[in-house]
């Protein structure tokens, strides 16, 4: 089997086991959700930054016909930087704010976000928080224990790994699981993957499970295979 097809293959499996974890998901109603949207950009994911830029149109465009979504970009970088936008609701006021962002080198801050998380939640519900990332340099106890009062506070963290670094998959695979949420590994030559696993939460957000299953019946022939199993 040639690597292409051994990608394809893990790629399908991971978007699978995604889809399993989210059906289990408490249903969050209609209208429009808030979500966070944190990004690692630490100089080692300065390669796909771009890439994330592109992709985070889908969180819009998959919700549109749900009530929309109102979106908080995160980031970390540097010496202990950590930032957080308003909430917006146009794909190109987020696009925006994105593109005034550059990758610095400096140490994962994955705990700030999940604090900003809590806190923001607290304030007015937060029904769903997206990460990318490639490491965790970080205390795990902590990580899991703030994960853990996310998942009280029914907001569910989606962990979306870059690489293979297997301390960050064991690390952000706690992290979903004790907020409820879910986690999926990508790569950064399947754009594809990335792009379908952020429209479906971008709709389980907007819309709850049952719309995430609507989702699928107008959208892509894979993105149909794949979700045919929630119901």
């Amino acid at each position: 089997m040639s690597d292409k097809e051994l990608r394809t293959k893990s790629d399908k499996k991971s978007i699978d086991e995604f889809i399993h974890q989210v059906r289990k998901l408490p249903d969050q109603g209609r209208g429009q959700g808030r979500l966070i949207f944190a990004l690692d950009a630490t100089a080692s994911r300065e390669a796909t930054w771009d890439q994330a830029c592109h992709l985070q149109s889908e969180l819009f465009l998959a919700t549109r016909d749900l009530g929309g979504l109102a979106i908080q970009l995160c980031y970390y970088r540097g010496f202990g930087e950590f930032k957080a936008t308003k909430f917006v609701t146009e794909t190109g006021l987020l696009l925006n704010l994105m593109n005034g962002v550059s990758c610095l080198g400096g140490r994962t801050q994955i705990s700030r976000v999940l604090a900003h998380a809590v806190k923001e939640t607290r304030a007015e519900a937060v029904k769903a928080v997206v990460f990318i990332g490639d490491c965790c340099e970080e205390s795990v106890d902590d990580l899991c224990h703030t994960a853990g009062e996310l998942g009280m506070l029914r907001t569910p963290v989606f962990m979306f790994h870059e690489g293979a670094d297997a301390h960050a998959r064991a690390v952000f695979q706690q992290v979903s699981k004790l907020s409820g949420g879910a986690y999926a590994p990508f790569d950064r030559n399947s754009p594809q993957v990335l792009k379908d696993l952020m429209a479906a939460v971008a709709v389980y957000a907007s819309g709850g499970a049952k719309a995430l299953q609507d989702f699928s019946s107008r959208s892509s022939p894979e993105v149909r295979r794949l979700t045919r199993q929630i119901r």
